[in-house]
This record gives C-alpha cells, structure tokens and sequence, in this order.
C-alpha cells in the first residue's frame, strides 16, 4: 500500500548529521498508510497540521538560545553579558563577530528553519485531502502554512543569503528532490519565492479581527501585508512598500510603550504576528528565552546573555520613555516589585524578555512581537523619504517620536531624515531582532561596530565587509552538497 509520512501531530523532522546522505532529508517519525489520513479529516485535524507550524516557534533551536546569538548579540544593541568565564557555547565569538562555518548558532537557526518549512509543506500537501474539513478552514489554514513558510524563508535570506528553495515534502530516492535540498538558490530567487506565499497567503487570510479569541495569535492578512512590506523594504522596493502598508487596516499604536512587553499587551491593538509563550501549566513557552537573558548572580533569575549595549544605552534621547521600557537596570526596582539587587552580575539586562508571573521558569508567558505597528509606521515612513517624499515621511515619524514622549524630530531634508528614522528603528525596535540585519541592509555596519566600545572591545569591534553580511552556511551542509552549493565569503 502507498504510504505518506507524517507523525501523528505532524512533528516529522529535518536531520542534522555528516553521515546522512541528504543534508536537508526528513526523518519520518511514522509511517501512515494514506487511508489513514482519515483520521485527520476534520476541522480540528486539518489545524493540528497547521497548530504544529506555529509550535516550532517555541523549540530551543528556533527562538531561543542560538537564535539570540546570531541575530542580537552580534549586534550593537547587545553584548554576550554573563559572566566574563561563560561563553555561551559561542555566544562569544558571536559578540566579537570571528565565528566561522563550524558555529553552533548559525548550524541550529539554519536547521530549525528548514524543520518548520518542512511543517509546513506537510501541511500544504495533506490539508487538500481532507475533504471532509470546511472548505473555507481548509483554504484559510493553506494561508497561515504559507505566510509561516515566508517568514521563515525570510530569516533564512537575511541570515545567509541564497539558500536551498524546498517547496514540497520530498521523495528519498528521487535525485531531483535531492538536488532540491542541496542547491542553494539566488538571492533574488528566494525572495520571489517568499513574496509568492505572500501574495498566496493575503488572498485567503482574514483580518485579525475576524479570529475568535483563542485564535489571536494567527496568522492574518495584517500581518501579511506587514511582513511583504519588510521583504520589499529589504529589497528597496520603496514603492511597494508604501502600498503594503498602505492596504494594512484595523490596527493603531499602543499608547503605552511599556505595556506592550507585558502580559496585558500581548496580542494588543499595535501587534501584527508575535509569538505566543504560555507558562502556566501546561507550559508551552519559549524553551528558555526569558531564563537565559535574566539577570545573572545573587538576587537574579537567570543565565545574563544578551545583555544592553553602552551603545544602546547612549542612543536614547532625554526623556525616551523606551529606555526604561527595554532595560532592566541593576539595583532598581521592577514595575512588578521585583527588586533587581546590586549583586547581580550585569548592570543591565533586556526587559522584553521579562516573565513576571513565572520569572524563574524555563517556559515563561514571554512573547516576541515579531511584526507591530510601530513598525509598518517606519517602514512607510523610510521608503516615502527614500522616494523623495519627506514631507510626507516626517509626520510617521514624529508619530513614533510622540508616543516615546519626544518632541518632533529636528531633521529635514533627506538625508538627515534618513538617518532619523534608522536611529528611531533602533531605539523603537531594540532587542526586536531588527538591528544586526538593519545595520548590514542600510550599510551602516562598519562604522556602527567600530562605535560600539566596551570593557571587552574598547576599541570596538571590527566588520568585515564582504564577509559579515552574512553568516555562514553550516560546513555539513557544504560537505554534503558536494560541489551543489558553495560557502559564503570569508568562510
């Protein structure tokens, strides 16, 4: 009998080992004979396969510890933190950006990523087959799969560039499956793949507002547009960008900054997509986010990596109420109560990944807005300046500026428009993981490291341009594409 592999929550994994024969091969946990797929052919059926895509988010390798490392403590916004013996795995050859192709971080975000698209192409060849499941589920859960997939694809480009387009559960004896999953793509052909499930995803997906309650955290034609508009602001497609943002509806900023990076905004007026982390029981919270960037010592709470930057710390303006919002501050006391002692390790720690309810816990209720508002805000208002249209440009800003408690921004022409709104993103989007990736695709990189001194790097750290761009693709990888795909520069 014909089989198709699937696990029973559509958990299948993509494997990681120089002894496979295929880098990006997936390891069915069961097989299931095809009248099986009855067994999922309802409503709630069909969602397990998509419910099992948003559950990636939650694993250690996906957002949590070499996450953090790869995409915010090689930033100015972070040091490694901790204690000065504890690299973190490689948490410090992230900070002094000399990690090579062998790096820990840069292998588990590349894996994780293609586990997940793996998810979700599962999920884009069984639910067709439910027919039993209501069409318009079916058709809306086809759309979360591929706006999933997109966002994923979109790490995947920004981290490395051009990266294998695995768009189908594969056939483990077919070579042009094989190909597929050793050959790295274009640039140019990833991001069309991405803006493709975007264009696909928008057609079908509801507005937030049209999702019950227990259903805030989906994927919505909001968030689509969101994340298209950042895949054109990427590219510099500024007239794109201003017309996704243009088509966003039904959201506003937050009043209070502050609040946003707590439990009561979770899901608010101003988030588009984030990640949801629960931590009562049963706790499904980010595997150790909130532990391992908690403050570190005697009176703390957890590992202290990630920590704020002096640099960071410096670009605040007088008066920006987003400082005390994003920064836990040593020997202060915490809007919960909490008392941050002066025995703690470091003088600061990144507020936004506080759990105040389950501090202590390795799965907390700490989310990550990983598409708000605020942003949309500064992305029309880049891309408008950036078409000559700063007139226009300046009032998004100021808008941003107004509810960080600042006065209008000072800049007018152009230029120094331009260069208000990338400061205005760093402040605003801080530990956001925005900030490495906005530095390399606004060419501010070089001069941005060699600024960012510390007790460490007092002279700064040094990028290598034409090298830390990007990171590196794992060196197994490369290995087992065995002439298919070739390392990036430097590596």
């Amino acid at each position: 009998m014909k089989k198709i592999y699937i696990s029973m929550f559509a958990l299948s994994a993509l494997f990681f080992t120089a002894c496979q024969e295929d880098f990006l091969d997936v390891n069915p946990t069961q097989a299931i004979p095809t009248t099986d797929v009855e067994l999922y052919n309802t409503d709630n059926g069909a969602k397990t396969f998509v419910t099992s895509i948003y559950a990636k988010f939650l694993d250690w390798d996906m957002s949590s510890f070499g996450w953090i490392g790869l995409a915010s403590i090689t930033s100015d916004d972070a040091d490694k933190g901790s204690s000065p013996g504890d690299g973190g795995t490689d948490k410090d050859v992230l900070d002094a950006l000399s990690y090579n192709s062998s790096n820990p971080s840069a292998e588990s975000t590349f894996i994780a990523q293609y586990d997940g698209i793996n998810r979700c192409n599962q999920a884009l060849a069984i639910i067709p087959k439910l027919d039993k499941a209501d069409p318009a589920l079916r058709e809306r859960l086809m759309g979360e799969a591929k706006f999933l997939r997109a966002f994923m694809y979109f790490t995947l480009v920004k981290c490395y560039g051009g990266v294998p387009i695995v768009d189908r559960l594969q056939n483990p004896t077919s070579e042009e499956d094989k190909k597929m999953l050793l050959t790295r793509k274009p640039v140019a052909e990833v991001y069309a793949f991405i803006e493709k499930d975007l264009a696909d995803a928008i057609a079908v997906l509801p507005l937030k507002s049209a999702y019950s309650a227990d259903e805030k955290e989906r994927a919505s034609k909001g968030a689509a547009y969101a994340l298209l508009a950042k895949v054109s602001l990427y590219q510099k497609k500024w007239q794109q960008v201003v017309d996704n943002c243009n088509l966003i509806t039904g959201y506003s900023l937050n009043p209070s900054y502050a609040k946003m990076f707590r439990l009561e905004g979770e899901n608010d007026i101003e988030s588009m997509f984030e990640i949801n982390g629960h931590g009562a029981v049963p706790t499904k919270g980010i595997q150790g986010y909130s532990n391992v960037q908690g403050a570190r010592g005697a009176g703390g709470w957890g590992w202290g990596f990630n920590t704020p930057s002096l640099s960071l710390l410096n670009a605040y303006e007088a008066g920006d109420v987003r400082k005390d919002a994003t920064i836990i501050f040593r020997n202060t006391t915490l809007y919960d109560g909490r008392v941050v002692p002066a025995t703690v390790e470091n003088p600061m720690y990144n507020f936004k990944a506080y759990s105040s309810s389950f501090t202590d816990a390795w799965e907390t209720d700490a989310n990550i807005k990983y598409l708000r508002y605020g942003e949309v805000k500064l992305m029309k208002a880049e891309a408008l300046n950036e078409l000559g249209q700063t007139s226009n440009a300046i009032p998004l800003l100021n808008e941003i500026r107004h509810r960080a408690g600042l006065g209008d921004t000072p800049a007018t022409s152009q230029a120094a428009v331009r260069t208000a709104i990338w400061k205005e993103r760093r402040v605003e989007l801080a530990f956001e993981f925005d900030r490495f990736f906005d530095l390399v695709r606004t060419g501010q990189a070089k001069a941005a490291f060699a600024a960012d001194k510390s007790e460490f790097f007092p002279n700064g750290r040094t990028f290598t341009e034409g090298k830390n761009e990007l990171f590196p693709i794992p060196a197994t990888f490369i290995i087992q594409a065995n002439g298919m795909s070739q390392q990036n520069p430097g590596y």
